[in-house]
């Protein structure tokens, strides 16, 4: 994560475009006391976007409450592989 003021981003704005892009950074933008901006690349959004998706689905979240009932009584989806 990279943290700027806008005065420092405005000055190099294409290298740190180039941070965001091409190292996965994300990049908070100071605007004063409790504002500022946050800049993630286009995958990240996306993947993010792609994440919320899913997770909003009613099956994949009985499904994914399961798994996580699974991992804390020790039945791990291996363990039950190993099982059969």
């Amino acid at each position: 994560m990279i943290t700027t003021s806008i005065s420092d981003f405005r000055k190099d704005i294409k290298s740190y475009f180039d941070k965001v892009t091409d190292n996965f950074e994300t990049l908070i933008i100071n605007r004063g006391k409790d504002s500022g901006v946050v800049i993630i690349s286009l995958d990240e959004y996306n993947s993010l976007n792609a994440t919320q998706y899913e997770l909003s689905s009613k099956k994949n979240e009985i499904r994914l409450d399961s798994a996580i009932e699974k991992l804390k009584t020790g039945n791990s989806f291996s363990q039950d592989i190993l099982e059969k």
